[in-house]
């Protein structure tokens, strides 16, 4: 029997884990691409296919032969990050992939203040330069890291000044995605409406952290608040975490990415796709609790 046509990275994840659920709850077929079978979300008519990682083209080719369409979720941060997602966009070609669907971010660009926004542009790049149809779906920072970065000390801390960022749920983010895969999945290998498109996902409002941290409190009756620091203040205590410098590097600008203003947009292109307007923080906390167990006891 012939493996499903729409082929699906990342499942074993928060968002590529949504994603592939919504695709069972329409019906479609699709191969899940993952490391370790056992742990493959067991869905109706997902089938696991193993390949070791994105840096194994080999693997990656084999894992996409037949495949017509690639939702490919950004990996892991790593120094050889790039190079493991130009693999995959080589290993689409050779497989005869006909469209990738890439999961990028708001502000890629070659001169991106955010290190990782570079990486994401230079992807988008090598998958243009590769001649497949393409949709990117650039998103904005996650609401429902927030309480994240505020932690168990409820203190946001970052170099982002007074910066304001339309951060998106994950949720919305998955039924954005799952709208435009439904779409390739009827045209198969013909042109998908949303050939060629990039979309910019964002929430519903411009915050900044100060902001973020007085609805955090107010949401979760815990302490919260937001510490604006120098870039200098930011490596310091980061690098007692013994993280390497490039990971810093990563983390650090993502805040002045928020400050800088790479961030103040807001699109309706979530709406576009999915028909429903994105959430806001309380209501992506009211639909996930459990994000706020990150918070301290204030």
């Amino acid at each position: 029997m012939p493996l499903p046509t729409i082929a699906i990275t990342g499942s074993t994840g928060e968002l590529g884990g949504r994603v592939a659920a919504g695709l069972a709850e329409l019906g479609i077929a699709q191969r899940l691409i993952v490391r370790d079978a056992a742990r493959a979300p067991e869905l109706d008519a997902a089938v696991p296919v193993v390949a070791s990682g994105y840096g194994d083209g080999e693997q990656m080719r084999e894992a996409l032969a037949g495949a017509e369409t690639l939702y490919f979720v950004s990996g892991r941060e790593d120094p050889d990050r790039l190079e493991q997602h130009r693999t995959v966009v080589a290993a689409a070609k050779e497989a005869g992939v006909a469209r990738i669907v890439y999961v990028s971010f708001l502000a890629a660009a070659e001169d991106a203040t955010f290190t990782l926004a570079r990486h994401h542009w230079a992807t988008e790049q090598a998958i243009r330069e590769s001649g497949l149809a393409h949709t990117f779906l650039r998103s904005s920072l996650y609401l429902d890291f927030m309480a994240f970065f505020a932690g168990p000390e409820g203190v946001i801390r970052g170099p982002a000044g007074k910066g304001r960022f339309g951060p998106v749920a994950r949720d919305d983010l998955a039924a954005a995605a799952v709208a435009v895969l439904a779409g390739a999945a009827a045209a198969g290998t013909g042109p998908s409406p949303h050939d060629g498109r990039t979309y910019e996902l964002t929430g519903p409002e411009l915050v900044d952290l100060a902001e973020v941290a007085l609805r955090l409190e107010a949401a979760s009756d815990k302490a919260v608040r937001y510490d604006p620091e120098t870039i200098e203040q930011a490596w310091e205590w980061r690098r007692e975490l013994g993280a390497p410098d490039w990971e810093i590097e990563g983390w650090i600008s993502s805040y002045l990415a928020i400050g800088d203003g790479s961030l103040e947009k807001l699109t309706g292109d979530v709406e576009e796709l999915t028909g429903t307007p994105p959430q806001d923080l309380e209501a992506c906390l009211a639909a996930h609790p459990e994000l706020l167990d990150q918070l301290g006891a204030g």
